[in-house]
């Protein structure tokens, strides 16, 4: 595994080795010895998620806040995604920045988003399938978001505006200034 850093603390993009041959190919997608000792940290991860999305779909900005903030750790197994990280930790030297990473079936990257980080991705490919492994529960309490088109963060979503579909709870998030508790 090799273990690449993005201007975000903390943020990551994880490439597995790959073993390719006549048949497709092999690689180990997750090892927790690997990963933990990689980041000097322990990570246990306790739900799997999976979505399909079609091309201009975006979910997101999303963050869980308090003891049920969340380590996501994304990939997509079928399509492409343009896949955001914003740090919203008070605290960080990159706080209120974004990095976005482009994944796909194709290039089998995947990417680190610790707690304290709201996330979200756009599909580029006419669908995707997005798969990601969370360190905590899901709590509707605890859940947070950003309007993906907020001001202050600029995101380039890598796709024209006329061509994002949203959905109406994402589009009724607040822009950042708004929000008070991460």
């Amino acid at each position: 595994m090799n273990l690449i850093s993005t201007p975000l603390k903390d943020c990551f993009i994880l490439e597995n080795k790959i073993f390719y041959d006549d048949r497709g190919f092999f690689t180990e997608s997750y090892n927790k010895n690997r990963l933990d000792t990689a980041l000097e940290k322990d990570l246990v991860f306790v739900q799997d998620n999976l979505s399909f999305s079609t091309k201009g779909t975006l979910r997101g900005i999303h963050f869980q806040t308090g003891d049920f903030a969340q380590t996501k750790l994304v990939t997509v197994l079928q399509g492409e995604v343009w896949d955001v990280a914003v740090d919203l930790r008070p605290n960080s030297p990159s706080f209120k920045q974004w990095f976005g990473v482009l994944l796909s079936a194709e290039n089998k990257k995947q990417f680190l988003i610790p707690k304290g980080f709201g996330h979200a991705f756009v599909v580029l490919s006419e669908s995707a399938l997005f798969f990601y492994k969370c360190d905590n529960f899901y709590s509707p309490k605890n859940e947070g978001g950003i309007r993906y088109n907020d001001p202050e963060l600029h995101i380039d979503w890598q796709l024209e505006s006329s061509l994002i579909t949203i959905s109406k709870k994402d589009d009724a998030l607040p822009f950042l200034n708004r929000i008070t508790n991460f």
